[in-house]
């Protein structure tokens, strides 16, 4: 064991839409979370509600900060989330920076989905399209709630509707009116690196042909849902992951926007298996290394 990956505070993994810790065999953060700990970091994997507001998310996250801050006597913690787990994160450093030392967003939708704005547009609101997908998605997350082997809380809220709302370019237009901490002021830019104290990174990836097809991915029905949904993406068309696109996913000190992974390689799901020229799990060892230079 090295200590290459302690940092001054801990690291508290913060997953998506449809997270969760641990389910039988298979961790949300596939091999990411254990190779930080045996780099010597302190890491807490936490759950919130799979689906729900980024508000909501984000108080059962401070919730999570205040149980992890007196365990392990830490006053302060650096958030690393993934998906809208970035706008869960962004949302508890913006309402309690006293105790988050930094925010890192991996493939977060700072400036919403295009594929949530599909979606909005092909099941509308009130819909026999939407009911039906609602309670498909319930579903799916009291299964996964089922399943969970990594939490052991009371049971957490669901909604559907509030989620997909939440993560619209509508939705996260007014998220960032609210909580503007670390956004780019241009379209495509870099924001501010540190805002009340707490350092705010990001980055992201691309679905390239020729390398994030090829690989591990070969074998992966995740990846091909990926290039199916990037079929939604018109702003943003080709230069996206399959979920988020590259600039929307920006904020604070972009480390890098285009890296071969779709929207859930960049977590090393499913099972590692992901394309060529990347490897998903050394890119969070390098950054508790990167977040350890910083002071955090």
């Amino acid at each position: 064991m090295g200590d290459e990956a302690r940092t001054r505070y801990p690291l508290v993994l913060v997953p998506g839409l449809l997270g969760f810790v641990r389910l039988p065999g298979y961790p949300y953060w596939y091999r990411i979370d254990e190779a930080l700990r045996r780099a010597g970091a302190q890491v807490h994997p936490v759950l919130v509600s799979s689906l729900h507001g980024s508000e909501v998310r984000g108080e059962q996250l401070l919730a999570e900060i205040e149980r992890i801050c007196v365990q392990t006597g830490a006053d302060r913690v650096n958030l690393i989330g993934h998906s809208q787990g970035a706008l869960t994160a962004r949302y508890a450093a913006a309402v309690r920076p006293q105790r988050v030392a930094s925010v890192t967003s991996v493939a977060g939708p700072n400036q919403g989905s295009e594929l949530a704005d599909y979606l909005a547009r092909q099941v509308p609101p009130g819909s026999l399209r939407e009911r039906v997908l609602v309670a498909m998605m319930h579903g799916l997350a009291r299964l996964l709630a089922r399943l969970e082997r990594g939490y052991q809380g009371p049971p957490l809220p669901l909604d559907a509707r509030a989620a997909h709302a939440s993560l619209t370019s509508a939705g996260v237009a007014a998220f960032n009116r609210r909580y503007p901490q670390g956004l780019p002021e241009t379209w495509g830019g870099q924001g501010p690196a540190e805002v009340n104290g707490v350092r705010y990174y990001s980055w992201s990836g691309t679905l390239q042909p020729g390398r994030t097809e090829r690989g591990g991915n070969r074998l992966d029905l995740s990846h091909y849902c990926c290039r199916l949904f990037a079929r939604c993406f018109v702003r943003e068309a080709g230069e996206n992951d399959g979920m988020v696109g590259r600039r929307s996913a920006h904020l604070g000190r972009v480390i890098r926007d285009d890296y071969p992974l779709d929207h859930l390689d960049i977590v090393n799901q499913s099972h590692g298996r992901v394309g060529l020229g990347v490897d998903p799990v050394a890119l969070y060892l390098e950054h508790a290394a990167r977040l350890r230079a910083d002071g955090c």
